[in-house]
């Protein structure tokens, strides 16, 4: 198969003003951001090629993995002391967008890991330790729902259960899962947050079957039995969203002290902007090499000659270029904050959360429109546009990217009403 290239001057791959500090790192000798993005760019044909394996074995290989860690993806956000770079959020959509031009679904695996380098870097000290002391290569996946209730031990907790939609699970050693912890004091609420366990605790359920993002590999994490986590790998909702979290005291990078809810759904938006520009680059393809042969007024000409194409196409590269617009916006001013110390209010944390879901619907409007304007030849399993499509549409179903929900709370904080959401 071609592969078709747009003009990347309808592309702001370098935006002015949101040239955030997130692309620079404090780390001597690590790889520019350039470079990175160059090292995602040489893997898209490949990634492209594999999207439908991908698809079909319903999870990420172990070589793409293997590609990714080579590159530096997973060090990206990872702590200096660990190995990692301590780039921001800025640097982290150059790459993950980049990447998702090749394969959605590889790209969703390649973010959740990236990210999660920097959710373990707010843990205690002696989890980081446990997680990265002996493989700094280690890749977490999640489950963030608290979907069981811990209970307090000598030294920790133990919880069993079951955690749906772990992405990657099959190529990580570690995962982030959500718990209740039972209050302090008798009569008070339960508090929400995190555990990290290690892969030899838990079984994995062969249960993802979808429509879209099959690639994922997004399965059930089981605790079977009653299992203990000590107390140093817990991490509380309230602290991750907090400026000072345990983590941040020694990781001394302005980048751990960015609440967690405040720019973590930019991992499921980033692969986003490269669905929708390979759906833009799979579209162009196609409507210049296509001519009409149907029964219809225009047989015989080329699809590009229509103007509702032209019109399509059109709106497509805006939307898209909007939505990298806004995750840019989002990153780079959240980055800027971090490195003056400032806190973030809520106003721009719930900002940020309706961009981000906005900047996805975006993506997705600019893949429906394209997805319309195709017919028959589109629906090929052989055609990416099918499957970028079905990726796309199961993406912003995310409760993080739900525009239903997003949208409400913002409405309601805008309304001087209390918003209901996490923020």
């Amino acid at each position: 198969m071609t592969h078709a290239t747009v003009d990347e001057r309808f592309f702001s791959f370098s935006p002015v003003p949101f040239d955030g500090a997130g692309r620079s790192s404090p780390v001597a000798g690590v790889p520019p951001v350039q470079s990175l993005v160059e090292r995602a760019c040489g893997m898209v044909h490949d990634l492209q090629e594999n999207a439908r394996q991908t698809e079909n074995d319903r999870r990420i290989s172990e070589e793409t993995i293997t590609r990714f860690r080579d590159a530096g993806f997973f060090r990206l956000m990872q702590p200096a002391r660990y190995g990692g770079y301590e780039y921001g959020f800025t640097a982290f959509i150059d790459v993950i967008s980049e990447v998702a031009r090749g394969c959605a679904s590889s790209a969703w695996g390649c973010s959740i890991a990236a990210i999660h380098q920097w959710v373990v870097a707010l843990f205690p000290e002696q989890a980081q330790d446990d997680v990265w002391g002996a493989n700094r290569d280690a890749i977490v996946c999640g489950s963030y729902a608290p979907a069981a209730m811990a209970q307090r031990c000598d030294g920790g907790y133990r919880v069993k259960g079951r955690w749906q939609w772990a992405s990657n699970v099959d190529n990580s050693q570690w995962a982030l899962l959500g718990v209740q912890f039972p209050p302090e004091k008798e009569g008070d609420a339960p508090t929400g947050g995190f555990l990290l366990v290690p892969s030899s605790d838990w079984r994995i359920e062969d249960d993802w079957h979808v429509a879209g993002q099959a690639g994922t590999g997004s399965k059930t994490v089981a605790l079977d039995s009653d299992t203990f986590v000590p107390a140093h790998r817990c991490l509380t909702f309230a602290e991750a969203a907090s400026s000072h979290a345990p983590g941040a005291e020694v990781n001394r990078g302005p980048f751990y002290r960015i609440p967690v809810l405040s720019m973590i759904p930019v991992c499921l938006a980033a692969p986003m902007i490269g669905n929708a520009q390979s759906a833009i680059e799979n579209f162009t393809l196609l409507c210049g090499n296509r001519i009409t042969r149907g029964g219809v007024a225009g047989a015989g000409n080329r699809l590009s000659q229509f103007f509702p194409v032209q019109s399509r196409i059109a709106e497509a590269t805006a939307a898209v270029d909007a939505a990298r617009l806004l995750l840019y916006r989002c990153a780079a001013e959240i980055e800027q904050n971090a490195l003056e110390n400032k806190g973030v209010d809520v106003a721009r944390r719930i900002r940020n959360r309706r961009d981000m879901a906005f900047a996805a619907r975006l993506c997705q409007q600019a893949v429906d429109a394209l997805f319309a304007g195709v017919g028959a030849a589109g629906l090929s399993l052989d055609q990416p546009l099918q499957r970028i499509w079905r990726d796309s549409n199961m993406i912003v179903k995310h409760f993080s990217l739900n525009w239903d929900a997003i949208s409400s709370m913002t409405g309601q904080y805008l309304l001087g009403l209390d918003p209901k959401g996490q923020y």
